[in-house]
């Protein structure tokens, strides 16, 4: 299983006196943590700053002009961004274009250069790759879609928490598939409910299910086989695992796009050949 802080389904809220006592406790935890910075602190000027470590992890969340980003090892950095920050996208072997900052989405992993002045780090150049910056917009719409798909309870939290830019990617768990199947192993099983009993323990947390499959088979056939997946693992979660069905979002199948490993060996396709289920907390929840 992999877990990560990393980044890309919605709760029914706590009652008000519940959901505000949360966010007080989270933000007075907050304030103690280190890596959370308050607002108004000054970033200081680029003459003062020198290179810095170069970072890489998942977006797990955006306010304003900095972004945390949290490392595979499950350690985040707090980056601040400024009009010098350049964005680019990998779109093959060598080529690349350059990016806005709106392109910055939770959920995707991304290499940052660094310049730093204390332990105060800002983003120098951001780059990512082409087909993971599809898969966070996909999060994105997917919780659009989500929105509207749920019931009268579930769109009183639309007013509140608005769309995907608003949640933390908290965890991934990956769970695998033989070659051109749909069904569960018991090791898959067994770290989907572990994943759905972790979700639970966080307040308001929601699942997006994601389907992909390796290179093998054409395009058509292998976007069926990844929404076949998805399925799976949400019927898995819903009947095995007792998660709730307004806490999922509609799954989907991104066929071979974004490759966890290359296609040219049986390990990496095997690597391919997942679902990932992705768990969003609110920001207004999680105090960041």
């Amino acid at each position: 299983m992999n877990t990560i802080s990393r980044t890309a389904g919605l709760a029914l809220l706590l009652s008000t006196a519940a959901l505000t006592a949360s966010v007080s406790a989270l933000a007075q935890e907050a304030s103690q943590d280190p890596n959370i910075i308050v607002e108004g602190e000054a970033l200081p000027e680029m003459a003062e700053m020198v290179k810095g470590p170069e970072i890489k992890g998942i977006i797990t969340a955006r306010k304003g002009d900095k972004m945390k980003v949290t490392a595979a090892d499950g350690t985040s950095s707090v980056i601040f961004l400024n009009d010098a920050t350049t964005v680019k996208a990998s779109t093959g072997l060598f080529g690349s274009k350059k990016l806005g900052m709106t392109n910055l989405l939770n959920g995707l992993p991304v290499t940052v250069k660094t310049m730093q002045s204390g332990t105060t780090l800002l983003a120098s150049q951001i780059t990512f790759k082409n087909g993971d910056l599809k898969t966070a917009n996909m999060i994105r719409n997917g919780t659009a879609q989500g929105f509207a798909e749920q019931t009268a309870a579930t769109e009183g939290l639309r007013s509140r928490m608005g769309d995907i830019d608003n949640y933390n990617v908290k965890a991934t768990t990956n769970v695998y598939f033989d070659t051109g199947k749909t069904a569960l192993s018991p090791q898959a099983r067994a770290e989907l409910c572990q994943a759905a009993s972790t979700a639970e323990s966080m307040d308001n947390a929601l699942l997006l299910v994601v389907g992909y499959t390796d290179s093998v088979g054409p395009e058509e056939y292998n976007q069926t086989l990844s929404e076949k997946r998805a399925a799976s693992v949400i019927n898995y979660l819903q009947q095995q695992c007792r998660w709730k069905p307004y806490r999922v979002l509609t799954p989907t199948g991104m066929a071979e796009s974004d490759p966890a490993a290359d296609n040219y060996t049986e390990e990496g396709k095997a690597q391919n050949r997942r679902v990932a289920v992705n768990v969003l907390v609110s920001k207004a929840i999680d105090g960041f």
